[in-house]
């Protein structure tokens, strides 16, 4: 006897919904049991509801396919007007072209040039051989099309929030090995008295631009940040690789916090105090790059937050740790000391030292030593300096059931190593979330996050809400200001577990450790439960 998929699904759901009514607490099932295995199915079957949702809404998908197609067509302008974009640029051959172009007697000055060259490449010869490497794939997402588009409805063609709430300008900039690194620089439209506190959000790796992390900017720019947007070298539509060579992405982690530390100086510079490393790489393309930040005037350079995803989480968990007790020196060219005051850590925080990313691995635990590998080959020495968030996911990068339970302290990490040296800290897991959760890729295995579109937008969810909720409110906690918006309410929103605790993880433990603006510890070891560890110690089982 056969029985069908979807009357299978149906069947498993409806027992499950009949074996867990009423509170969380009295509803724990043993294991292993059937109440155990159908309650992992639900739970695992959220994990796929965003890719559910957007392939059977026809509006998505329309607006989707006409925003790919936008972005392509932006991206292939940018190449024909600035040809030193493409793949087979390099200084030796712009530079030939420029001369040529120049002088239209070519017989007269092609042997001039031709020397010219010769003498800089034997001073240098990655002058001759360095290639941007830059084409619509490489680095993947460099055309910000298909599931790198992010968010359909997030862009200026069809968000009011462009016309209406914020001010974004795109700026260029090089980073320490002359890789050109672009982003964008966010403020909310209406002029402040005083200046804002800031916040600058790194991307993954690998299939992640700064275009699928726009929601949390637009999040911070609505409750008064200045926010900026960037993807490092070899990601998105940055430069695959430096002039000399040198790589990004998975293949050198180290521009995850290297180039952190130069957005950072891009950041907090200034017509007064311009981005040095401009200076230092000046003709290394014919692109036209930006001096300083031209938000400068309206940022507090007392506040500064942090927030990244996946190995860029891994990138601000080292940089905020810079400069700390035995820590390596804080490396940037604008500040004496590490400026930075608070960070968010999407689903990659590390304790000082490293160790296993949060929730990367999800329930595949032979993954561990694969992302270490690739995402911490040589760390800087970085201490717990600031305070921290750790958002982490269930079932990690390649969603697999999980097959018994899994070790509920597993996510606490870098919440142990913070508590450890006395640094405010707060980690969460969200209940069927996967590693793209924070990283909005249409047609990615995640939960919810598009599930109705109301007046142009995506509204509602199951994790996204969630994960934006307590990113802005830890910022609040830290960088805000008693005159300012979200200052007073921080504490409640974070200590508000009746909002969103039921959408944490009953496998992995949540947990706080910091003081409120009145002086009040609130320190709890597992928040799902309502903060009584011994829940999970049924049958004796933990």
């Amino acid at each position: 006897m056969s029985l069908n998929p979807a009357r299978f699904a149906s069947l498993m759901a409806a027992a499950l919904a009949a074996c867990f009514t009423g509170p969380a607490v009295a509803t724990e099932p043993p294991y292993p049991s059937l109440s155990w295995t159908l309650r992992e199915f639900q739970n695992y079957n959220r994990a796929f509801e965003a890719p559910r949702e957007q392939l059977l809404n026809p509006l998505f998908l329309s607006r989707w396919s006409q925003q790919s197609l936008e972005n392509q067509l932006e991206f292939i302008g940018r190449s024909a007007d600035d040809p030193s974009w493409t793949l087979g640029y390099s200084p030796l051959l712009g530079e030939l072209l420029e001369g040529l172009l120049a002088d239209p007697d070519l017989m007269v000055s092609l042997p001039e040039l031709l020397i010219g060259q010769a003498t800089k490449t034997l001073g240098d010869p990655s002058h001759a051989l360095s290639l941007s490497l830059n084409s619509e794939v490489t680095p993947l997402c460099a055309a910000h099309a298909l599931p790198c588009t992010g968010d359909p409805f997030r862009y200026p063609s069809v968000d009011p929030f462009y016309e209406s709430e914020a001010v974004v300008e795109p700026v260029v900039f090089y980073d320490q090995a002359c890789a050109r690194i672009s982003g964008r620089v966010w403020r909310p439209r209406e002029r402040a008295l005083r200046q804002r506190p800031a916040v600058i959000i790194e991307n993954g790796s690998v299939q992640a631009p700064e275009t699928v992390y726009w929601w949390a900017a637009q999040a911070l720019v609505r409750s008064g940040y200045v926010v900026m947007t960037f993807d490092p070298r070899g990601q998105g539509r940055s430069d695959f690789q430096a002039p000399s060579g040198g790589q990004g992405s998975n293949a050198n982690p180290a521009v995850f916090w290297e180039g952190l530390v130069n957005a950072i100086d891009f950041f907090r510079s200034s017509p007064a105090q311009p981005y040095p490393h401009n200076a230092a790489c000046a003709g290394a393309y014919p692109t036209e790059v930006t001096d300083s930040n031209p938000f400068h005037d309206g940022i507090d350079p007392d506040r500064l937050g942090l927030a990244g995803h996946s190995l860029g989480a891994i990138g601000v968990t080292v940089v905020q740790g810079l400069g700390a007790t035995g820590a390596d020196p804080w490396p940037g060219l604008l500040d004496q000391l590490n400026p930075v005051d608070a960070v968010v850590a999407w689903d990659g925080a590390i304790p000082p030292g490293g160790g296993t990313t949060a929730g990367v691995s999800g329930s595949i635990a032979l993954l561990n030593p694969f992302v270490e590998a690739t995402s911490q080959p040589e760390l800087p020495r970085f201490g717990a300096r600031v305070p921290l968030m750790s958002q982490s996911s269930e079932y990690g990068l390649a969603p697999v059931p999980f097959k018994e339970p899994p070790d509920p302290e597993a996510r606490l990490g870098a919440f142990q190593g913070w508590r450890a040296a006395g640094v405010p800290a707060y980690e969460f897991t969200v209940s069927g979330s996967t590693h793209f959760e924070w990283s909005q890729l249409p047609l990615f295995p995640a939960t919810s996050w598009c599930p109705v579109i109301m007046d142009g937008q995506c509204r509602g969810g199951w994790g996204a809400p969630v994960m934006e909720y307590y990113t802005v409110a830890w910022f609040d906690r830290w960088l805000k200001q008693p005159d300012e918006a979200g200052f007073h309410s921080a504490d409640d929103r974070l200590l508000d577990d009746d909002r969103y605790a039921n959408r944490f993880s009953f496998y992995y433990q949540s947990a706080r450790d910091f003081t409120t603006r009145q002086g009040d510890q609130q320190e709890c070891e597992d928040i799902e439960a309502g903060c009584e560890p011994e829940r999970r110690r049924f049958l004796g089982l933990f």
